[in-house]
């Protein structure tokens, strides 16, 4: 799932928050791009980076996948940034504060950035982006940051002041996503939602060569960086989709890295000749999700015709026994999730519980009951609930009055083809589901048709899929709000006013200890409604060539060699 799943995300760090706990405090945190563990003062090269997938859109603001998150982070600027410690630290922002009554924010920039055409960086730019994103509701994900800014100024070159109408608890988080684009650019296009933003200007490190949809995307350094030189000349990512060639291909040097690879493969490149593999901890964490369709009628997005908006009309056709939280609840408990860790993942990931990953610290609510796995349980759950297999297939029949497809319970289950490890996964929730009379009907699609099967159109019964987590809970739990079902935010089609009314209150409460509670009680009503099982958290495992170039940043907690806090370090070997 920032973006999805192989969706998003973006960069994944711990949340601390800084300004938002003390709002009349300044916050003017200290660092930059490092120099890198090595002690190599060489320069140059190009870093071939093997990925799974592609990016699905060069327009930061149509973004869905990782792969195009990935993108943004080395060719955009963002006025504040995370360290692989967790920390917010100053980007385009060198120093920001909040007034008094926590209203009124003040950022100041640094005054000598540029975009890749020559074009000086201003508060101008800033303002821009951040009202265009606020403003253009069709963008899915970058839409929801600065949505709650209600005022935008930019009183001299350097200098932006935004209000909100109540007090903000995650204004840095907030501000770690905004992609600073090119007024001069953006603000000609007539529909920024259609841009297809082939050039792709911004500030950051890196620039955009070329970009082959399947095949690769060439980057090359940004000579001029305000911030530096990345120590590289350039960075290619190269499409391998087959998991088995992306491993042979670090084997054999014909790729630097790997972002991603099967678990299954790790004895393999530990035994490989100059080859690191590198197990760490994501820094806000990575979670698999099995997804419900629960959207009810009234609730199915519509066309609205006073707009030209793009179609949204739904077509959801989820299993109307999804909708009973008897049976949802049931699923949960006939999913092991730990066999799913030890086979799949090679025991390289935790139990799953709620859409908050234990990488976000005092957010992740440990104190919350689990659907324990237990078969029997589960039966007997279905049984109570009324769903009986009277002509002994071993598939339980839909109860009496639900318009069932085939009349019993029998679900659509769709994977996205690009996570190497699903079609597994998917094999062995079948057999789990199986032993509880439950069966599905298994299809792996390719990223683009599973989003358009997914959201709006809730075209599915069950999708499993994954996020990357933001460092700020509010995004992911967003998913589950009423308001997202229209949008093509909400997978599962999900409403629970009483969450909503939660959601809305930790979005303003500035009270550490009470938006951990409120976070904390949103996750018990998803994991007690079950729209979603999160089967488990993953640990991030990828690799390297230690012929080729030094200096990764491979410690125990990262942001992934493919983040700028590696690529812009890192130097050949000599």
């Amino acid at each position: 799932m920032f973006a999805r799943r192989s969706r998003l995300p973006l960069a994944a760090v711990s949340l601390f928050i800084l300004a938002a706990c003390t709002p009349s405090a300044s916050v003017s945190p200290s660092g930059s791009f490092g120099a890198g563990s090595s002690a190599s003062t060489a320069t140059g090269g190009t870093v071939r980076v093997g990925i799974g997938g592609s990016p699905d859109s060069l327009n930061p603001g149509d973004g869905l996948l990782s792969e195009a998150y990935t993108l943004y982070e080395l060719v955009y600027d963002t006025p504040i940034t995370q360290a692989p410690d967790g920390s917010y630290q100053p980007e385009l922002a060198k120093e920001w504060s909040v007034s008094d009554d926590g209203l009124t924010w003040t950022v100041h920039l640094v005054d000598n950035a540029t975009f890749h055409d020559g074009t000086p960086l201003t508060s101008a730019d800033l303002k821009y982006s951040l009202e265009l994103y606020r403003d253009t509701t069709d963008f899915p994900y970058l839409s929801s940051y600065p949505d709650v800014f209600k005022t935008i100024t930019a009183p001299d070159p350097t200098t932006v002041t935004i209000t909100t109408s109540e007090p903000v608890g995650n204004f840095e988080s907030r501000m770690a996503f905004i992609y600073v684009l090119p007024k001069h650019i953006w603000e000609k296009q007539a529909d920024p939602v259609a841009f297809d933003n082939a050039a792709m200007i911004g500030s950051g490190p890196f620039k955009l060569i070329e970009n082959k949809q399947g095949e690769f995307t060439r980057l090359a350094a940004n000579d001029d960086y305000w911030n530096g030189r990345p120590n590289v000349d350039g960075v290619i990512f190269q499409t391998i989709a087959n998991p088995d060639a992306r491993v042979t291909a670090l084997t054999n040097g014909d790729v630097d890295m790997l972002t991603e690879f099967p678990n299954t493969a790790v004895p393999t490149l530990r035994n490989a000749a100059n080859v690191k593999v590198v197990i760490s901890d994501p820094v806000s964490g990575s979670l698999r999700d099995i997804i419900f369709n629960v959207t009810e009628p009234a609730n199915c997005p519509k066309d609205d015709p006073a707009t030209t908006a793009k179609d949204e009309t739904g077509v959801c056709s989820g299993h109307p026994a999804l909708r009973d939280r008897a049976v949802r609840q049931a699923l949960a408990q006939a999913t092991d999730k730990q066999q799913l860790i030890d086979v799949a993942l090679v025991g390289l990931g935790s139990p799953g519980l709620s859409m908050v990953p234990p990488g976000l610290g005092d957010w992740y609510a440990g104190d919350v009951q689990d659907w324990a796995y237990n078969v029997d349980a589960a039966n007997q759950a279905l049984d109570t609930a009324g769903y009986r297999d009277t002509n002994g297939d071993g598939i339980r029949e839909c109860k009496a009055g639900q318009d069932c497809p085939t009349g019993d319970l029998t679900f659509r289950f769709n994977y996205a083809n690009d996570i190497d490890t699903a079609a597994r996964e998917a094999e062995l929730i079948q057999q789990m589901w199986s032993k509880v009379g439950v069966h599905i009907d298994v299809t792996g699609l390719d990223p683009d048709t599973l989003t358009s099967v997914c959201c709006p159109a809730f075209d599915y019964d069950v999708i499993m899929w994954g996020w990357g987590s933001d460092p700020d809970p509010a995004f992911l739990l967003g998913v589950a709000i009423c308001s997202e079902i229209s949008t093509g935010f909400s997978e599962s089609g999900y409403c629970n006013p009483a969450y909503d009314d939660l959601y809305q209150q930790q979005g303003v409460q500035t009270d550490h200890a009470a938006r951990v509670d409120e976070i904390h009680q949103m996750q018990q009503i998803l994991v007690t409604d079950s729209p979603y099982i999160i089967p488990f958290y993953q640990k991030a495992v990828q690799a390297y060539r230690t012929d080729r170039f030094i200096g990764w940043l491979d410690g125990p907690k990262s942001l992934g060699f493919e983040d700028p806090t590696s690529l812009t370090v890192i130097r050949p070997v000599q």
